[in-house]
């Protein structure tokens, strides 16, 4: 039996945006981490610290990868392996911003039913924007997480520093995996992270989008397992 696993989702998802990668590596110790309390990235990395195993692999995607960019820098002893999924190091943009205030206020003022619908084309390749079933997951992840939850999440991703200059300290060996038709962090955001890490490995995962353990399971699962199971 290898280290703990920690898995942290990205904006809007639950544990089931990692349900066939936990079935399976049901022979370690899994924690999904909840990312839905806190405001800031780094209030949200304390918290999940201070629940997780004293040493882990750390599996994260999208805005759990900009949670798990900070654990790295509060407490890279801790982690043994490290993935980082469809996420960006790079601080939000003004017009991701705008996009994020403006969903903000919808969700404020009109009530949250239909973000999950508009957000959803983004999530996912370009060839499943009408797969009825991949969305009904989407869309109960983000039920189940909330409206309040997503407030949080969103303003916590707005304020979000550049983790570029602090990725050249991370030690542990490291996997960055990206959809081929990741839209929402496209392939050279990841390759931009692979060139900063020292010996990381990067897995460009064809025909998924932003949301890769749901699109192409089996795909992923096989890719972690190899990472998982190095010496």
């Amino acid at each position: 039996m290898g280290d703990p696993i920690l898995f942290i989702p990205g904006l809007l998802c639950t544990e089931t945006l990692f349900s066939k990668q936990i079935v399976a590596f049901a022979d370690r110790p899994i924690m999904v981490a909840n990312h839905r309390e806190h405001d800031s990235i780094a209030a949200i990395a304390e918290s999940i610290l201070a629940e997780a195993p004293e040493r882990f692999s750390l599996i994260a995607l999208s805005m759990g990868g900009y949670v798990a960019m900070e654990i790295m820098r509060k407490a890279p002893e801790r982690v043994s392996k490290l993935a980082l999924m469809n996420t960006n190091a790079r601080a939000d943009r003004e017009e991701q911003s705008e996009r994020r205030r403006f969903l903000i206020e919808m969700t404020r003022k009109r009530g949250f039913k239909k973000v999950p619908h508009l957000l959803y084309p983004g999530f996912v390749h370009e060839q499943r924007e009408e797969d009825e079933g991949l969305r009904a997951i989407v869309v109960d992840m983000a039920n189940d997480t909330g409206p309040e939850a997503f407030i949080r999440q969103q303003t916590a991703l707005i304020n979000r520093i550049d983790s570029r200059p602090s990725l050249g300290d991370i030690r542990c060996p490291t996997l960055v995996v990206v959809g081929e038709g990741d839209r929402l962090t496209p392939v050279p955001v990841s390759e931009e992270i692979h060139a900063h890490i020292p010996g990381s490995e990067l897995v460009i995962v064809e025909g998924s989008g932003h949301l890769s353990p749901l699109e192409e399971p089996d795909r992923v699962t096989r890719v972690l397992r190899d990472f998982l199971n190095q010496a």
